[in-house]
């Protein structure tokens, strides 16, 4: 399968001369006359994204591609990436780009759209436009980005009948291998023993449940990461309506990005220790499904009051960040595909995160611009802690009233973090539609944004 490359910096690449509207009539008035009479007679606006061949003796000479407006460019993530679904196949140059910002996002959302997801369909014989990296970008950086980014789309988009327990395990396994990881998976009684919330998550489903472990470093600061790992979610018992079961292959979500994150963290090097916890589980409907107000006992001890079966990747979490939190990380994130909540609070584009820790929300909001992967901080709000205690039991999952149903689930994950440094994303990880360097589909979010910060954080 192709992986995202640039071209080789030595080939002969066609020039791509990129361009903001107000550049363009100093453009035309340099370009040869009956170039700059093509792009005058085309309409060529230098609109963002907005790609033009320039002809030459024998063919193409080369292409000029539109940068837009400021404004435009802060509407659309990776706009001048278009570009690489609009040239013709061979290798190109990018010239004009100034703003080291804006060619990392340039050549990051060339890699991110060379994408194809065609496991179940014949392969696009069509070649790729491909870019050479542009003076100034760290290539090496940038195509592990967009290598764990690729590796996050492909176990989303992967569908469910093919992506269940024992697929996600295999996955695992071939990404540690890659890197010299350690994995370990607990199934079976010691499960029911040791995590009996992620026991009881999985236990109505014929693919067995289980918790995988990935160690890798021997020295440096201790990174933990936490992805949710359901491969399909059908609501149990409390069954969700067939529209909603939809999307539901994504439930893994929060897994295949924090499998993403670990990916760019050992292929870059980075000086730490890394462990990687995956619950993983199929929430399905069966004789031996749990129940509504069942009362589960979790890892930690707390006892949690299921009053809804669709509240089932926090439990599996819980008992994961429980588990995590016994090593005393210096640092501990989870992520998971988590709420509706989330996405009524943010929508799609954003990914929302909680933590109490001002230096850790602040290095992750910096950290966001320069990775081109949008985060927003949302309230972990004391005063709600009341609205996860049932009575009944230590802790409720699924507190009635549908206020708050966000926050109310990163309080309750919170239980179970312990008291070091942790954040908690809820994302979505989809694209409802097809974007520049984003194609529709399963998608990762926060990890980059991750990465940029850990340098600040861990102190590495």
């Amino acid at each position: 399968m192709p992986r995202p490359a640039f071209a080789d910096p030595q080939a002969a690449a066609l020039p791509l001369r990129a361009l903001a509207p107000d550049a363009l009539p100093a453009t035309l008035a340099a370009l040869p006359p009956a170039q700059a009479a093509f792009l005058a007679a085309s309409g060529f606006e230098a609109a963002l994204g907005e790609v033009r061949l320039l002809p030459g003796e024998g063919g193409v000479a080369g292409a000029v591609l539109g940068l837009g407006d400021a404004a435009a460019r802060r509407r659309t993530r990776f706009g001048p990436a278009k570009a690489a679904g609009l040239l013709p196949p061979g290798d190109w140059r990018l010239e004009g780009v100034d703003d080291p910002a804006l060619r990392d996002e340039t050549a990051l959302g060339w890699l991110l759209a060379q994408y194809r997801f065609d496991s179940y369909r014949a392969p696009r014989d069509r070649p790729l436009a491909r870019l050479v990296c542009p003076g100034g970008c760290d290539a090496v950086r940038l195509t592990a980005m967009a290598e764990a980014e690729w590796l996050t789309r492909d176990l989303i988009n992967t569908p469910a009948n093919d992506m269940g327990p024992d697929e996600l395990e295999a996955a695992f396994r071939a990404l540690a291998g890659g890197f010299g990881a350690s994995v370990r998976a607990i199934a079976g009684d010691e499960l029911e023993q040791g995590f009996p919330m992620v026991a009881a998550v999985g236990r109505a489903s014929p693919r067995a449940p289980r918790i995988l472990e990935m160690r890798w470093g021997g020295a440096g600061p201790a990174l933990t990461l936490a992805g949710k790992g359901v491969c399909f979610d059908t609501g149990g018992l409390d069954l969700k309506p067939s529209a909603n079961m939809l999307l539901m292959k994504k439930d893994m979500g929060g897994a295949a990005t924090v499998m993403g994150l670990a990916q760019m963290v050992m292929a870059l090097g980075l000086p730490l220790r890394l462990r990687v916890i995956v619950p993983a589980v199929e929430n399905a409907v069966s004789g031996s499904a749990m129940r509504p107000r069942d009362i589960l006992r979790s890892r930690k001890g707390l006892t949690v009051e299921v009053n809804n079966t669709d509240a089932e990747g926090r439990l599996i979490l819980a008992d994961a960040l429980a588990w995590g939190a016994e090593e005393g990380p210096d640092l501990m994130l989870s992520m998971a595909t988590l709420t509706g909540a989330a996405r009524v609070a943010v929508g799609p584009d954003l990914a929302p995160f909680f933590t109490d820790d001002e230096g850790l929300a602040g290095a992750l909001q910096a950290a966001a611009g320069p990775a081109f992967d949008p985060v927003w901080r949302l309230p972990l709000w004391d005063p709600y802690e009341t609205l996860i205690e049932p009575g009944i039991a230590d802790l409720d999952n699924a507190p009635s009233g549908g206020f708050a149903g966000a926050t109310t689930a990163a309080l309750f994950l919170r239980r179970f973090a312990g008291a070091g440094r942790w954040a908690h994303f809820d994302i979505f990880g989809h694209v409802p539609a097809d974007l520049p360097g984003r194609p529709k589909g399963g998608a990762g979010q926060g990890a980059r944004a991750v990465l940029g910060a850990l340098p600040e954080v861990l102190g590495l």
